[in-house]
């Protein structure tokens, strides 16, 4: 995520100045690193998936292949990270469930949140 925030970061400046030689170089090396911290933290799939969606920057590539590039980076990380949250909600709903129905077939009532439900008692 930290490596996300900071390509989205980039790219914005990117968007607003424009860049000499030595600022398009230097941005180039940055995109690379990125790449490479990426690919060294993915399962081997999407090491596969980020490789066809990354363009070869050879040289000192322009302003728009940089905005570019960098676009593009930044829409995988997204769809990557909205991808992680519905994979997690997606457990915890099978999770929730799963629960609900232990507690049905062992005739617990649930609760409002669908967890066991309590009467009142003497402790709060």
């Amino acid at each position: 995520m930290r490596i996300g925030a900071m390509i989205k970061e980039l790219l914005g400046e990117v968007r607003e100045s424009t860049l000499d030689e030595a600022g398009r170089r230097r941005l180039h090396q940055i995109y690379e690193r990125a790449i490479t911290a990426l690919r060294e933290s993915l399962s081997e799939e999407l090491q596969q998936e980020l490789s066809t969606l990354t363009i070869p920057l050879d040289g000192t590539p322009s302003q728009s292949e940089i905005r570019i590039a960098q676009a593009q980076l930044v829409g995988w990380l997204e769809g990557l990270f909205h991808g992680s949250q519905a994979a997690l909600w997606s457990q915890q709903m099978q999770a929730r469930a799963q629960m609900e129905e232990m507690m049905r077939r062992r005739g617990l009532p649930a609760g409002p949140d669908g967890t066991e439900g309590r009467g009142p008692g003497q402790y709060l």
